[in-house]
């Protein structure tokens, strides 16, 4: 589905502050995969979201999308089979908007546009049954402006919104980090969701192990812009923190002490 081949990118390249981020890194997405990607701060994980979605420009290696190759692809044509969810909550929703308004441009994405007005009915119809599947009660607020929701809310719609033109590749950095367990705990309950009920290929960044562990069919696990342990099926499933903390130190050399990366 995805592959990378040989990717490498450095910062500052032939400064004092150059920063080697990914180095010959290989990976091969398959479709249906729901991939977890673990890491200590700066191991790369973010830079890989942000060269597959053509943020930053790959200094060497290939990247093919269902064997077309998208390695100059300019950002803007992949945003038309990727979505993409931040850290942040404000950033994938416009706040001054209702929140009908943006699901329709969610919705519209891609696609041609012609001169009818406004939303229409058959839109609003779907969009009260995209947001009951949140269990949110956010069906009856088509009205509200998105910046009156939670943070909470505002992530799950979020997530809604880059779902509903079911993406090639969903790209997830960290998604629940700015939020409070409870609310954590909700948001990754809709991402599974949204996920298995329409079976996305999914990549997801995360610093909690536990959640890793739990959610998805396969685990990656990164160090110095290099994937060192890549893991899946039965043998995921029966991994335990403890098991992952070792391997990082085997695999590494490292002992690994970020305790939000152990507790999320």
């Amino acid at each position: 589905m995805l592959e990378l081949k040989g990717i490498s990118k450095t910062f500052n390249p032939g400064t004092i502050n150059e920063k080697k981020a990914i180095t010959n890194l290989d990976l091969s997405i398959h479709e249906g995969d729901f991939i977890t990607v673990i890491g200590s701060n700066g191991a790369g994980k973010s830079t890989i979201l942000n060269l597959i979605s053509g943020v930053i420009p790959i200094d060497s290696g290939k990247m093919l999308l269902e064997n077309q190759d998208i390695t100059n692809m300019k950002e803007f044509k992949r945003a038309a089979f990727l979505g993409r969810v931040f850290q942040d909550p404000m950033l994938g929703t416009a706040g001054n908007m209702m929140l009908e308004e943006n699901l329709a441009m969610a919705n519209r994405r891609g696609k041609s546009r012609g001169l009818a007005w406004g939303i229409t009915d058959k839109e609003r119809g779907l969009f009260k049954e995209k947001l009951k599947t949140l269990d949110l009660g956010l069906e009856d607020r088509l009205k509200a402006k998105v910046g009156l929701l939670s943070g909470g809310q505002r992530q799950a719609v979020t997530l809604l919104m880059a779902t509903l033109q079911q993406p090639k590749l969903l790209l997830l950095d960290e998604h629940t980090a700015a939020l409070d367990p409870k609310t954590a705990a909700k948001v990754l309950e809709v991402t599974d969701n949204l996920v298995q009920n329409n079976r996305l290929t999914t990549l997801m960044i995360t610093h909690n192990m536990r959640d890793a562990i739990r959610l998805g069919n396969r685990l990656i696990m990164m160090n110095q812009g290099k994937i060192i342990y890549d893991v899946e099926g039965e043998e995921k499933k029966n991994l335990t923190v403890e098991d992952l903390l070792k391997k990082f130190e085997v695999m590494s050399g490292e002992e690994l002490t970020n305790d939000s990366l152990l507790l999320g």
